[in-house]
């Protein structure tokens, strides 16, 4: 089965990549689809978050990166992927999620496969690390080490 990951990844941390890798040992094919959004102010642009996520997963053959801009489910189409897989952290970040799976659902028949967190990633967040790493907090726990590095350029 050919599934879809779709993000920010603005940065990627160790909650999405725990997802990935989780999602990779179950399924034949797994695309992580890194969405450029006009209306959201990035801290890495769309091919740095790409080339960070295929540096972190360089070692999952079945991983492919790519971004897109637009609808979902239009992407989803143009993959051919047989569903989206959405990682949750907690029962808000579920609200909203089971929202946006019956709209995928509505609008082009795509199913949503939900990956609980890791409980040790349960509580991280993209916006989270910026905000700490913001305040010269240490982020080391909850990113990548390449993620560290690509923040310490910003």
């Amino acid at each position: 089965m050919k599934i879809l990951i779709p993000g920010s990844f603005d940065p990627p941390t160790n909650g999405h990549i725990d997802v990935i890798k989780r999602s990779s040992s179950v399924f034949d094919e797994v695309i992580v689809g890194v969405v450029v959004n006009p209306q959201k102010e990035s801290m890495f642009d769309v091919s740095q978050r790409e080339n960070m996520l295929i540096e972190i997963l360089k070692d999952y053959k079945n991983v492919e990166i790519k971004s897109f801009e637009g609808l979902l489910v239009d992407f989803a189409k143009q993959m051919n992927v047989s569903a989206i897989v959405k990682g949750l952290r907690a029962m808000t970040d579920f609200d909203y999620e089971f929202q946006m799976a019956q709209m995928n659902f509505n609008l082009a028949d795509f199913e949503t496969i939900f990956i609980a967190a890791s409980p040790e990633y349960g509580y991280v967040s993209s916006s989270m690390v910026k905000e700490i790493f913001s305040y010269g907090g240490d982020v080391n726990a909850l990113v990548p080490s390449i993620v560290v590095e690509r923040l310490k350029d910003v």
